[in-house]
């Protein structure tokens, strides 16, 4: 049997650059390699949509042709929408009984957003035990592989913890599922930081040639280059970081540019963005054609929730048997 493949996007909008390279391409490079389970996490979303959600099954639906229109193919990846499953939260209280509030404590990724979504009250429950719910989404496949950026290697981990915890306690069942890391595992938004359509930085795989090209221009780069005669130090630009999943072919000659100071960070920005748009040319095509029929996108979701159903109805009946509550 091929191992199972897991990962799960939040549809809190239109997917962006950082979700194609921090796990998108290793989901569509390995569909043949492995059995492949792709999901959004609506539940997820509400951790911290929860005060406007009208806007979820809207996005949910934008996220689904996004993932089709990239390459995923659901005659090879099982595509499903998570409160579709049931027996996920459910799995959620049953592991939550068993996770030391200090793990969920401890996570980088939970400190982080509370720094930067100040904006919104996160002191919830719900955005406490994100991990424990992550951790329910993969076992409840039990899942082999998870395509990760760097980011999320804490929840895994925490999922590994939880996994390893439940066996001990109630004998061998969960996977500790490892991670897949991209090359390209933490794409940086216009500003620098992490790209997150929250943080308002994303470059959306949607987006036009001007829109690009505007946010492309409003990237940082190298702070002593003032002048276009000064040299430049690629090591420390976000424009250059793009070059490095974008021209890897030349690589040494786009950073040579740079710092013999042949190339203005003006035309250089320029000259990224159009390479942008037209990677993403096809994608937008083809996303035109699957957004006419949203029929067939409904039955993908539809095909998904009664396939993964079945497999976690009896993750879930073995569970109860284990803990001693069937």
């Amino acid at each position: 049997m091929k191992k199972r493949m897991l990962t799960g996007f939040r549809p809190t909008g239109k997917l962006h650059l950082g979700h194609l390279h921090g796990n998108i391409k290793n989901m569509i490079e390995n569909q043949e390699k492995y059995e492949n389970f792709f999901f959004l996490v609506d539940w997820h979303a509400l951790s911290t949509e929860y005060q406007n959600p009208e806007n979820i099954r809207g996005n949910l639906i934008e996220c689904l042709i996004d993932l089709l229109s990239l390459g995923i193919d659901p005659s090879m990846t099982h595509l499903y929408r998570q409160s579709d499953i049931h027996e996920i939260p459910e799995l959620t209280l049953y592991l939550s009984m068993i996770t030391p509030l200090s793990w969920l404590e401890r996570c980088p990724t939970y400190k982080e957003q509370k720094k930067e979504l100040k904006s919104k009250d996160l002191s919830t429950l719900g955005f406490l035990s994100y991990p424990v719910l992550m951790a329910a989404d993969i076992l409840i496949v039990n899942a082999d592989i998870i395509p990760v950026g760097e980011d999320q290697l804490p929840h895994l981990e925490i999922t590994r913890e939880i996994a390893r915890r439940f066996n001990s306690l109630y004998g061998k069942y969960f996977t500790e599922p490892v991670e897949l890391l991209s090359e390209s595992t933490r794409v940086l938004g216009t500003d620098g930081r992490k790209m997150s359509k929250s943080y308002g930085n994303a470059i959306f795989l949607s987006d036009d040639a001007g829109t690009i090209k505007k946010k492309v221009r409003m990237m940082i780069t190298d702070p002593q280059r003032i002048k276009l005669s000064d040299p430049g130090r690629p090591e420390i630009c976000n424009v250059f970081s793009y070059y490095r999943m974008y021209r890897q072919d030349d690589l040494e000659e786009a950073g040579k540019r740079c710092r013999n100071a042949s190339i203005g960070c003006t035309a250089c920005k320029d000259e990224l963005a159009e390479i942008i748009y037209h990677s993403l040319e096809g994608f937008q095509e083809r996303r035109n054609k699957i957004k006419k029929d949203l029929d067939y996108v409904y039955g993908i979701l539809e095909q998904g929730k009664k396939y993964v159903g079945e497999i976690a109805a009896g993750t879930i009946s073995e569970v109860r048997r284990k803990m001693g509550i069937d």
